[in-house]
């Protein structure tokens, strides 16, 4: 007797139930757009088109806290490792691991405070991580072992660097990523002219554009869809300055969305620059960051 089923049969059971085979898991891909001194004034008043569509089905918070002092290189670090400047030592721009008042109260092999890449690349060992950056001292906290590639563009550019961004996502999309790409060209039209002045706001609006070409170029690439991007920045300011206490220092835009975010464009939930390593790593899957974190999740950013 054959008790071969036809091949007819076989193929009309595969296409019953190929509905129910489960798919393969998409790799966690997370990229941070950095604008240095990026001000909720400015946000509003500037003509931001492609920031406005790309996280409009996700959280904008303009209430966001920096850390204290309002200044670039304690913020960038608490956004990066989720510690205060209490924690990770670094309290002006001109910190380095050679040079510094306040120790850290934690440190990894080498002497850094622990940052979210290390977390990263020891839970998630197939992760690639990325930074780019175009102010000199902006890399001076962070332990560069952990890091795939860094580079620094030189003269406020940063055209270069968002290129290779997205070289390395591109280059990396079967693996997990987080990339981080900053620019200071904001806060530098700030300085020079004045928060809220034209070229200020001008800052602003060509840094949009470069958002803008840079997510055609991941959607053309299929790496849109399955990443979640963050909009983050240190502080806003004042005339040409900051570093004080003024609300116009220090309140901030925050922003994410992407997969399993939640909708809310006018979001109120207390959050902090030092949230942002947590959220980071609640993404992958991390459960917690050092011992030492004060970094958290705000209710309401995550999908139950």
């Amino acid at each position: 007797m054959n008790y071969r089923f036809p091949t007819i049969a076989i193929g009309l059971i595969l296409i019953l139930f190929s509905g129910f085979i489960p798919k393969a898991k998409s790799p966690k891909h997370v990229f941070i757009f950095g604008i240095d001194g990026l001000s909720v004034e400015g946000l509003k008043k500037a003509k931001t088109p492609n920031i406005d569509k790309l996280f409009s089905d996700g959280i904008l918070s303009m209430n966001t806290r920096t850390v204290m002092p309002s200044v670039t290189l304690p913020n960038w670090t608490s956004h990066l490792t989720s510690g205060g400047p209490e924690q990770h030592g670094v309290s002006n721009n001109n910190w380095t691991l050679e040079e510094h008042e306040l120790p850290p109260i934690e440190i990894d092999a080498d002497g850094y405070y622990p940052s979210i890449f290390k977390a990263l690349k020891e839970k998630t060992p197939d992760i690639k991580t990325s930074y780019y950056y175009n102010w000199g001292n902006l890399i001076n906290s962070m332990n560069q072992k952990y890091l795939d590639e860094v580079s620094f563009e030189e003269d406020d550019g940063y055209e270069e660097n968002y290129q290779k961004a997205f070289e390395f996502a591109k280059a990396n999309k079967e693996s997990p990523f987080l990339i981080f790409l900053y620019t200071v060209h904001v806060d530098h039209a700030g300085h020079n002219n004045g928060w809220m002045s034209k070229e200020y706001i001008k800052a602003i609006e060509d840094a949009d554009k470069a958002i803008g070409d840079f997510i055609k170029d991941m959607k053309s690439e299929g790496l849109y869809k399955d990443t979640n991007f963050l909009l983050i920045t240190d502080h806003g300011g004042n005339e040409k300055g900051h570093g004080g206490l003024s609300i116009e220092e220090m309140e901030v835009p925050w922003a994410i969305v992407g997969p399993n975010i939640l909708k809310n464009q006018n979001f109120k939930t207390p959050n902090s620059n030092a949230n942002t390593a947590m959220i980071i790593a609640n993404i992958f899957g991390i459960p917690e960051l050092q011992a030492s974190a004060i970094g958290k999740t705000p209710a309401g950013i995550f999908k139950k």
